[in-house]
């Protein structure tokens, strides 16, 4: 059974993948993810959080956006990418279902995706959503800003994984809008974003959007600078600011040939290698509060490439 307390939409699914036997030395995801419940999140073991997957199923910011529509889809893709991997993991994984985004109420649907965040936080979890595309990033600061830990004072930055700043100062919010939605909400409720992004894609940004990201004082790595140094130095930093961390991936991050399924495929992009380095670095932090992946566009999916480095990244940040 599934909370009451999260608005979900599609309950948890049974997980499907390879059966090599029974007993922990032949477990993978598939066998080892259960049902998020009440109570299935103990109380008093911060180092140990649970994590629990929630999906965003929504592309309506994206075809505001007018980008590749198909996003949608990407929590059922990322689930089945998960299921067969071994599970090496100490923590226990739960899933929590689906908050789903029906034709153009995308912010209804991140106002009730934000409050399913807000109470798995709330009750000790580390939660895990699988966009969807990079609205789902809006959905999960509702989620955050709304948390104890927030309410309490925590410092929390958000760390973007991303091609893009998603900036955007449009009439109506969609995936290139989010962070600067974020901008103004913490202004209006007296902070200001900590908000940092490795992977621009300078020809992919206009002036306006790097203008944007200097008025919010914006930290920002370019693609063609992120060699694997170069970014730890640049999350070390970030990391030293701030009490806590929502990290966001935008899978356009990637070069296109390691990530062709998502709504706009990088010419350049930054290496896996590095985009997995990162992860580990935030995970070894013991800072992670929050962790969204998003954009990926299972049509466009050559050979499932882009679903499996999604798990795989999901895998090393619960690793």
């Amino acid at each position: 059974m599934v909370s009451p307390a999260l608005p979900v939409d599609v309950p948890p699914q049974p997980w499907t993948g390879r059966f090599d036997g029974d007993g922990d030395e032949h477990r993978r995801w598939w066998q080892a993810v259960t049902p998020y419940a009440p109570g299935t999140v103990p109380a008093g073991v911060p180092a140990a959080r649970p994590a629990v997957i929630l999906g965003f199923g929504s592309d309506a910011g994206v075809r505001r956006n007018k980008g590749r529509t198909g996003a949608a889809a990407a929590p059922a893709a990322i689930r089945a990418a998960l299921g067969p991997l071994a599970f090496h993991l100490t923590r226990p994984v739960h899933d929590a279902g689906d908050v789903t985004v029906a034709g153009d109420a995308l912010e209804a649907g991140q106002a009730r995706a934000g409050l399913a965040i807000t109470s798995l936080l709330d009750a000790g979890g580390l939660p895990v959503v699988l966009g969807g595309g990079h609205e789902t990033a809006f959905a999960s600061y509702l989620g955050v800003a709304g948390s104890a830990a927030v309410r309490e004072g925590l410092s929390v930055g958000v760390l973007n994984l991303d091609a893009h700043f998603d900036l955007r100062d449009e009439p109506v919010p969609s995936s290139g809008t989010p962070f600067l939605q974020m901008a103004r909400a913490e202004a209006a409720a007296g902070r200001e974003l900590r908000y940092a992004v490795v992977g621009i894609s300078e020809p992919n940004n206009t002036r306006t959007l790097f203008r944007t990201a200097d008025e919010l004082g914006v930290d920002y790595l370019l693609d063609e600078d992120c060699s694997a140094d170069a970014a730890h130095a640049f999350v070390a930093a970030f990391l030293a600011q701030v009490d806590a961390v929502y990290l966001t991936i935008d899978l356009d991050v990637l070069p296109a040939s390691v990530a062709p399924g998502v709504s706009a495929p990088a010419a350049f992009g930054v290496p896996l290698p590095v985009i997995s380095a990162v992860c580990r670095q935030v995970a070894a932090s013991g800072k992670l509060l929050h962790l969204d992946i998003a954009e990926l566009n299972p049509e466009f999916d050559i050979d499932g490439r882009t679903a499996k480095v999604a798990a795989r990244l999901v895998n090393t940040l619960l690793g």
